[in-house]
């Protein structure tokens, strides 16, 4: 039993993060009319408009502390990561957040390391070390040279911390032995409280009618839908089952995910140098769960 209950575990981590690999094709589709924080918002209140349909019991307020934790969910999770990832893209490259935002499943490793007062894994750091190699080779395509903003990569390297720090808050509200559903509509709720305020100073409304736009309506689907309600439910299980660590270490896919969907969808060239890249992160991936 507990042996199945792994292996759900591994198969629904492995698909939320298929499903967020390809969040990239959809975001670069949108971001033809729309601004980052417009997509943001959007995709997170679809996704919570989904959550009251599938589960519309009422959520009464618990405590302070643990409607505290819901608050800090939604302020890591929902709202800081994806402002420091959209940010981030408008200072550096791409490719260079793509492999920053992998090492987090280190800093995961770190902190549970801290908490527990032990030291790292040896092969958990030989499977960080090929995964970052294989995902370094995918973002970069064998370009020569590498290009460094300070302010851009630093966002990015706290939008991975800040991903880290959310995991473990997701084990904490995981004990609570509330409904997923609930609880994932709350951290939606928080979030998007978060994020209004940067939103209001920023902009001042979305054109409802170019959302209704059929390319634009079904990547806000996809995107608030799958992206966002499923799979932060998923993700949720998945950090239940396996623990922050082994679920988080699947997050060295998603460059490898992103490349194969841009290929088959934007047509982009799969070069020798991603092949390798691909390879390498895999085997990443295997040796780091089998630590």
């Amino acid at each position: 039993m507990q042996q199945r209950s792994l292996l759900s575990g591994h198969l629904v981590a492995l698909l939320t993060v298929l499903l967020w690999g390809t969040t990239f094709i959809s975001t670069k589709i949108l971001l033809v009319d729309f601004a980052p924080i417009e997509i943001l918002l959007t995709r997170f209140v679809i996704g919570l408009l989904a959550l009251f349909v599938a589960y519309p019991k009422v959520f009464k307020f618990t405590s302070w502390h643990e409607e505290g934790a819901f608050a800090l969910a939604g302020l890591l999770g929902i709202c800081l990561y994806y402002l420091l990832e959209n940010f981030a893209l408008t200072l550096t490259l791409a490719s260079n957040i793509g492999v920053i935002v992998s090492i987090s499943p280190f800093f995961i490793a770190m902190i549970g390391a801290l908490m527990h007062r032990n030291t790292l894994n040896r092969q958990f750091l030989l499977g960080f070390v090929a995964a970052m190699a294989g995902i370094v080779l995918i973002s970069f395509n064998g370009t020569s040279g590498v290009h460094f903003n300070f302010w851009g990569d630093l966002m990015a390297i706290l939008a991975a911390l800040v991903w880290a720090l959310y995991s473990y808050v997701v084990i904490y509200l995981n004990h609570l032995h509330y409904n997923p559903i609930q609880v994932t509509r709350r951290t939606f709720t928080y979030g998007i409280l978060f994020i209004l305020p940067i939103f209001g100073l920023t902009h001042s409304t979305i054109k409802l009618g170019t959302i209704l736009q059929l390319t634009n309506l079904g990547n806000f689907l996809f995107l608030g839908l799958g992206a966002s309600a499923v799979c932060f439910l998923s993700w949720a299980y998945a950090v239940k089952t396996l623990g922050a660590v082994k679920t988080s270490v699947y997050i060295y896919l998603t460059p490898v995910i992103t490349v194969i969907f841009a290929a088959l969808i934007l047509h982009e060239p799969i070069t020798p140098w991603i092949i390798v890249g691909i390879c390498l992160t895999i085997s990443g991936l295997v040796v780091s769960q089998r630590s």
